[in-house]
């Protein structure tokens, strides 16, 4: 079994050292070096450059630059997508994003982490698992999600949070731990008509 299959199955796997892992990255930093230095003007380009480096895209979609990411292929994002600056994704296992999600500035999206045994972790051994963030959903500023979260339809998750565990649909979460604080309801969706 490959190093790439291994962090497919949530397995241990050689991020370091390994000849084709670190060729896919490399890849990814030769298309993300010339996204980030694209003139703000050149938005056909920018699409373009994405859609060679996401394995799925929508057809209307924004990523404000600098945006990072460790390999791309394992990345899928839906239909009004919008991330602004400094966006960053360590899609060692698959990222699914769904459509009308809003990512603030200087959020993380990690699906890797390290063994807490220092000899594995110094091997250069990782894991990584899944994140999936449904539809509607807005991600404040700086949050940071970690591996193996789901966040459900319709959710806000407030600035600053670290999301640790799955949030549900439908509500408001905030902290670090993130925590749902309530549920989003016909008030909240009233408050700023026009």
């Amino acid at each position: 079994m490959t190093e790439k299959e291994k962090a497919a199955k949530g397995l241990l796997y050689d991020a370091n050292y390994d000849k084709e892992i670190i060729k896919e990255r490399e890849n990814a930093k030769v298309l993300l070096y010339e996204y980030n230095l694209l003139h703000p003007s050149k938005q056909d380009e920018r699409k373009t450059l994405l859609k060679k480096l996401l394995s799925k895209t929508g057809e209307n979609f924004i990523f404000e630059p600098p945006f990072y990411c460790d390999y791309g292929f394992n990345i899928e994002i839906g239909e009004n997508f919008f991330a602004n600056m400094n966006f960053v994704i360590l899609d060692g296992a698959k990222v699914c994003i769904g459509d009308n999600v809003f990512i603030a500035p200087n959020v993380g999206i990690y699906t890797a982490g390290h063994p807490l045994d220092v000899e594995q972790r110094n091997k250069g051994l990782e894991y990584a698992y899944p994140v999936t963030i449904g539809n509607n959903v807005w991600i404040g500023a700086a949050v940071t999600i970690l591996p193996g979260v789901t966040i459900g339809d319709n959710t806000v998750i407030g600035a600053g949070s670290v999301v640790t565990k799955n949030i549900p649909s439908n509500v408001l979460a905030v902290g670090n731990p993130c925590k749902v604080i309530r549920t989003i309801t016909d008030e909240d969706r009233n408050k700023y008509k026009l």
